[in-house]
């Protein structure tokens, strides 16, 4: 599989906080998710992978190619999803596309037209009248409009209900259907990422803690439940997190086969990336 989107080295300094050395790729054909706990910086990465925010250090390529020297031609291939939305409330929906598609020189008005019927949205409607879900998929309706081969998305299901939640994981594995596509989800609802990521790419205060195929990951950790007479100084050791009661412990371990050699009796389940996260990003 070829590499879509290449970040190396990535810098972006701000009086409290930073972006530092920031480097993954995004491979065709997968659907990357981009986790970590609300301002750990996935939004600055993505506005800075965008132009949106200027890097202080690094590189960004995409298919190839130099943001900085391509940056027209490129985004014309990359359909963009924020949580936010960034629409003109007072204008309708059609007039907001009128703003839009002319950045586009592949935008297709018939596609645009098909996804509004597919999402039961009216042209005439008001931005300022659409729900959460329904500007969620509006957004989608721009981004898939004009032939995009990479989808960045920031935030997209945050405070939707787990309906149209679930109405998006679909439209994406279904985008996916196409050859050499990519999805890039950035997202603090890993629940969202367990049917349909491929790959997790974990940040946390700026920096990239963990880069690895979703599966590889979910199936070198383990979630471990036992008595707690069974902890001890060499096998505390064993746990990246630890949670303890006076009817157990539960934890998270990258360790199971050491786990499963010292601690006899132990029950241990397949972790949630939910799980993983915490255990990274929450400490003990």
């Amino acid at each position: 599989m070829n590499p879509i989107l290449e970040v190396n080295g990535l810098q972006k300094d701000f009086p409290a906080f930073s972006l530092q050395d920031v480097s993954f790729s995004l491979l065709e054909g997968c659907i990357t998710g981009f986790i970590g706990v609300n301002g750990a910086g996935k939004t600055t990465t993505i506005k800075t992978i965008l132009g949106l925010v200027l890097k202080d250090a690094g590189s960004i390529k995409l298919w190839g190619k130099e943001m900085d020297r391509n940056e027209r031609e490129l985004k014309n291939h990359i359909g963009i999803v924020f949580d936010e939305g960034y629409f003109y409330e007072d204008m309708s929906i059609r007039e907001m596309k009128n703003v839009i598609a002319p950045s586009y020189s592949n935008w297709d008005e018939a596609v645009f037209d098909n996804n509004l019927k597919r999402f039961q949205l009216q042209p005439r409607q008001k931005i300022s009248t659409l729900s959460k879900g329904m500007r969620m998929k509006y957004g989608i309706a721009l981004a898939l409009s004009h032939h995009a081969d990479l989808l960045i998305m920031d935030e997209p299901t945050s405070g939707l209900d787990p309906l149209v939640r679930s109405e998006l994981m679909d439209i994406l594995l279904e985008f996916m259907q196409e050859k050499g596509k990519g999805v890039f989800f950035s997202t603090h609802i890993t629940s969202d990422l367990d049917k349909i990521a491929d790959v997790l790419i974990l940040i946390d205060k700026g920096r990239i803690v963990l880069n690895e195929g979703k599966d590889v990951l979910l199936d070198k950790h383990g979630l471990v439940k036992g008595d707690q007479r069974l902890l001890d100084q060499q096998t505390r050791k064993m746990f990246l997190t630890l949670h303890e009661t006076e009817y157990g412990f539960e934890g998270v371990t990258d360790k199971k086969s050491e786990v499963r050699r010292y601690m006899k009796g132990v029950l241990i389940e397949r972790p949630t990336i939910e799980n993983i996260m915490l255990a990274y990003v929450g400490g003990e």
